[in-house]
């Protein structure tokens, strides 16, 4: 048996400032006082995104979880500071992962992140959630990793596996895009939303078929073994189980080890409205650089933009940075696109979990049976959030995923 005391996960002051989503209708889902002690097949910790999409992909396989939160409502953790760029392409080029991992595994990665999204996708449009979700292409333009050469290999790479992608040289880029850069690759199939609106659909969903939300209850013990694990809260009730998922973000449970992950800060802004300013079919926008500057689009046509990640922690120094890192990325999307009023309407910085390989890790967390993590790491952190539900559905519900091997703990 193992025991996990004194607070389960490390907490963080995981965003600061007015984020973007907070302009839009904003859902409010507040969870049951629990009173006593309770018992649940899967005990789900952490109502952000990955909570919400987990729980949804379970109450349809006929299990109906308990999810527990430690603040007074769901969606007020990372959800809340996401730009939510929902792309398959992973912040590790394809050719890099291929030669770090292998080209087959690489391949089945990027294949896996592809399938997440038209999941997603897929789902939200069957449960009837809006939550501005809109397909995109995506542009990922050359940069001090990737050159316009390494951007051709890395096309062709793409398309050997069948992902929709072209590469387009300076002058291409600049006749349909009006972006002055040596190349890009144009992607297809990608998507945007608003990530609190999605995950409160998802919740909300699996509310409706059975799930149980209990919120603010901090989890301070976890206790597992191969007959089952218990959970205790602050104010000493006890919640046992079968399985625990441990989806609490950047906020890393303690019992779960980092491995090469590690959070870092990043910050972003959104631009006022201004519709008639913005690019040709509105291209979800990232970089070949490290670090690299991303942008998106809303609606009511705002730019969304960020970057300038740097690797620390620490909420005072990142904050202290607003200011500084708010000019530069404005800096950036002016020169970029020329014609864009690229001051900030509202401005943010939050927490940021980053891999080596730009890789998630999903999967049961080892010496502890039956209990399983997710490390959505990565630019593209719903797409992973989505996988994570796919991939421990399946563990659960005792089908074997071939997916599973590539994304567990090593």
């Amino acid at each position: 048996m193992t025991r996990q005391a004194t607070g389960l996960t490390r907490k963080r002051n995981l965003r600061t400032g007015a984020t973007v989503w907070g302009l839009y209708k904003k859902p409010v889902i507040t969870g049951s006082h629990l009173r006593r002690s309770t018992h649940a097949d899967v005990v789900i910790v952490g109502a952000g995104i990955s909570g919400a999409l987990i729980a949804h992909a379970l109450t349809e396989a006929g299990i109906r979880p308990l999810i527990v939160d430690r603040r007074r409502r769901a969606l007020l953790g990372s959800t809340a500071a996401s730009t939510a760029l929902l792309q398959f392409e992973l912040d590790t080029p394809l050719t890099a992962l291929g030669a770090s991992i292998g080209r087959s595994n690489a391949a089945k990665v990027w294949a896996a992140s592809a399938g997440a999204v038209n999941d997603l996708r897929t789902a939200a449009h069957r449960l009837g959630i809006h939550a501005q979700l809109t397909t995109r292409p995506s542009l990922y333009l050359a940069g001090d990793r990737l050159n316009a050469s390494g951007l051709r290999r890395e096309t062709v790479a793409r398309q050997k596996i069948g992902l929709p992608s072209e590469f387009l040289d300076a002058r291409t880029l600049r006749k349909h895009f009006d972006i002055e850069r040596p190349a890009a690759v144009l992607s297809h199939g990608n998507a945007e939303a608003n990530p609190v609106q999605l995950a409160a659909g998802f919740l909300n969903a699996a509310l409706k078929a059975g799930a149980r939300l209990y919120a603010p209850h901090e989890i301070v013990d976890l206790q597992c073994s191969k007959r089952g694990s218990t959970l205790t809260t602050s104010d000493g009730l006890e919640i046992s189980t079968r399985h625990v998922i441990l989806s609490t973000g950047y906020e890393l449970a303690k019992i779960v080890p980092p491995g090469d992950s590690q959070v870092i800060s990043t910050w972003a802004l959104a631009t006022r409205p201004q519709p008639q300013a913005l690019w040709p079919q509105r291209a979800l926008i990232w970089e070949a650089s490290e670090p690299y500057l991303y942008a998106r689009t809303t609606p009511d046509g705002r730019v969304i933009c960020g970057g300038q990640d740097a690797e620390f922690s620490d909420n005072a120094r990142r904050d202290a940075l607003i200011p500084a890192k708010t000019k530069r990325i404005e800096l950036q999307l002016g020169k970029l696109f020329q014609n864009l009023d690229s001051r900030a309407a509202v401005r943010w910085a939050g927490s940021f979990g980053a891999s080596s390989n730009g890789m998630p890790t999903i999967g049961e967390i080892p010496g502890h049976p039956r209990c399983y993590a997710v490390m959505g790491f990565g630019g593209n952190g719903i797409t992973f959030s989505m996988l994570a539900a796919n991939l421990l559905k399946a563990a659960i519900t005792g089908r074997k995923d071939p997916q599973a091997r590539l994304f567990g703990f090593k």
